[in-house]
């Protein structure tokens, strides 16, 4: 029989790609609250990991089907959302999920437990300098917060279950599909007034990671399984990180063939502007008057450590995909709002 591998969150986009990487080897057990996609070789339990009784019986299933022993635990199930800066979701689902998960991994040898944390954890550093596993933490909304409680939860109940945790930065692949990347590319295609605008100073940016290169640094940590500390934390990014002027600027000459000034605003002004849009112009915007605080907030990634320890670096460059985009957007402007999800805010083609 082959190893036996849980992923908690299988069906969403990153569990369904690592899924998809690891059952070329392993025996997959997939937990999530439904079932997107068809992976033939992979069984499907559906559980809720917000509720006791639910991840009691996907367990008991694993263990009765499979027996006690786990090669590996990759728990990617958590809550996220742009739609408000705080939700009691983030402890209930999050937070008390991990809880809940870990308790009953107890009763299992698990060869290695991987939990997908954030970069946001982090306090943002300035342009030049770079955040190390060692830096400080400072995370400034519900989201990273919660990664924060859940590391910390991990560390106190894991037991003799060795422990990665991954903090992993923003995440994309070939069609975008990067919540704050398409919404970018869509105020700079609808030619916006947001799109000639920026909160703060551009010339601060985040780090990015294609998807191929996430699943390539979960597959390495498993494979390295018995070679790796008990307890460890990797960064997971790209090395190099773009500024927000720098992406404006390859996304606007790839859509219009012509680059732009961006003019940065004081963020008073910004959160004035996005309250008059939804209250006065009643039009919805992604940018809420929240995010405005931490619009310009740097992160910069020393990931050394993954390379010393796994073999790991990443082979894709977010500014090597943004032209591919571009091409498909102005090709097929319905399919790539479908794609990301995206409600226009004109008639498309005009």
């Amino acid at each position: 029989m082959k190893d036996v591998i849980l992923i908690t969150g299988c069906s969403g986009r990153i569990g369904f790609k690592v899924a998809e990487r690891f059952s070329e080897k392993y025996q997959i057990v997939g937990f999530d609250v439904y079932l997107v996609g068809n992976l033939p070789s992979i069984e499907f339990v559906a559980v809720d990991i917000a509720s006791n009784e639910s991840v009691k019986q996907g367990l008991h299933h694993v263990k009765k089907t499979y027996g006690d022993r786990l090669a590996a635990v990759i728990h990617l199930a958590a809550y996220y959302s742009f739609a408000q800066k705080e939700s009691e979701n983030y402890e209930r689902i999050t937070v008390k999920g991990t809880e809940r998960l870990l308790e009953g991994l107890q009763e299992f040898h698990v060869e290695q437990f991987i939990f997908s944390s954030t970069m946001l954890v982090h306090k943002p550093c300035a342009p030049g300098s770079k955040i190390n596993e060692d830096s400080p933490l400072l995370p400034t909304w519900g989201y990273p917060r919660s990664k924060v409680r859940t590391e910390e939860l991990i560390r106190e109940k894991h037991g003799e279950i060795p422990v990665v945790i991954q903090r992993i930065a923003g995440v994309y692949d070939d069609r975008c599909h990067s919540i704050p990347l398409s919404h970018q590319m869509q105020r700079i295609f609808e030619n916006q007034l947001e799109a000639h605008l920026f909160a703060g100073d551009i010339t601060h940016g985040a780090s990015y990671i294609h998807m191929d290169d996430v699943v390539e640094a979960f597959w390495l940590c498993v494979e390295k399984r018995r070679e790796l500390p008990k307890e460890l934390v990797l960064l997971i990014g790209e090395d190099k990180t773009c500024s927000y002027d720098e992406l404006q600027r390859m996304m606007q000459k790839a859509i219009y063939g012509k680059e732009w000034k961006t003019w940065s605003l004081p963020k008073w002004v910004a959160k004035m502007g996005t309250w008059c849009m939804e209250h006065l112009l009643c039009r919805e915007s992604f940018i809420k008057p929240w995010m405005i605080d931490i619009s310009d907030d740097h992160y910069e990634l020393d990931v050394s450590r993954a390379e010393r320890l796994l073999g790991w670096k990443p082979h894709h460059s977010v500014d090597k995909a943004i032209p591919a985009w571009a091409q498909e957007l102005k090709e097929d402007p319905v399919m790539w709002y479908d794609e990301n999800k995206l409600r226009a805010h004109k008639k498309l083609g005009e």
